[in-house]
């Protein structure tokens, strides 16, 4: 009994981690990937195509090797070392680490959610913006009133199935060391010599998906109102 308590209370450690990941993403990726949709839709060419390159580098590209090049900015980029940065920040190594997931995982996710954005903006038609014109209202004013909550509601399914996605994707913190739910529990595994905390760990994924899954599945018909 008080090994598979031990076994938990790792796990649950673990969990911590990985819903620190995941919400740090989210809160962080969702509004930087708006304004990645903006850019790319910009009337500014350089900007334009700029921030094309980067989502199309990001989206073609391993999100395991771009944790990696994360891990590399210190020496290769800067000239530094992790300790130094680290130090600079007041955490610990294994934080900075953390922070390198972190701004990998935030990238990455904002260049999937802007073009969810872009799609789901441009399917707006064009009759929409028209009747705003005709009432009088501003641009921010047509986007924020008319256009925004109709975006809302097209993009919710895809954005759905990239969260759902990024709570796998936190497994890879473990790249560089981030003691995560699935580390967890290999550690376990390790340590025991059992398989069972890798039931666990599968309990936990299964719980944390289901209980997103039936909160934004609320939120699409919440917002059905808006469905053109």
């Amino acid at each position: 009994m008080d090994k598979i308590q031990d076994i938990l209370m790792e796990l649950a450690e673990g969990f911590g981690y990985t819903f620190a990941l995941f919400a740090v993403t989210l809160l962080f990726a969702l509004p930087l990937g708006l304004l990645f949709a903006f850019a790319s839709m910009s009337k500014f060419k350089p900007l334009k195509w700029f921030m094309k390159t980067l989502i199309w580098v990001i989206r073609g590209t391993p999100l395991m090797l771009q944790i990696l090049f994360m891990s590399f900015l210190p020496r290769y980029v800067f000239q530094s070392t992790t300790k130094a940065w680290a130090a600079a920040l007041s955490i610990s190594i294994n934080d900075m680490m953390f922070l390198f997931v972190v701004l990998a995982f935030v990238l990455n996710y904002a260049c999937y959610f802007s073009e969810i954005y872009r799609a789901g903006i441009e399917a707006i038609p064009v009759g929409q913006y028209e009747a705003g014109k005709v009432l009088g209202l501003s641009k921010n004013q047509i986007f924020s009133k008319i256009v925004l909550m109709q975006v809302i509601r097209r993009i919710l399914p895809p954005m759905s199935n990239e969260i759902i996605t990024l709570v796998k994707d936190t497994s890879l913190a473990q790249v560089l060391g981030v003691v995560d739910l699935l580390n967890a529990a290999k550690h376990a595994v390790n340590h025991y010599v059992i398989l069972t905390p890798f039931i666990y760990a599968t309990i936990f994924y299964l719980l944390f998906n289901g209980l997103l899954t039936l909160l934004l599945g609320w939120a699409e018909k919440k917002l059905s109102y808006y469905k053109v």
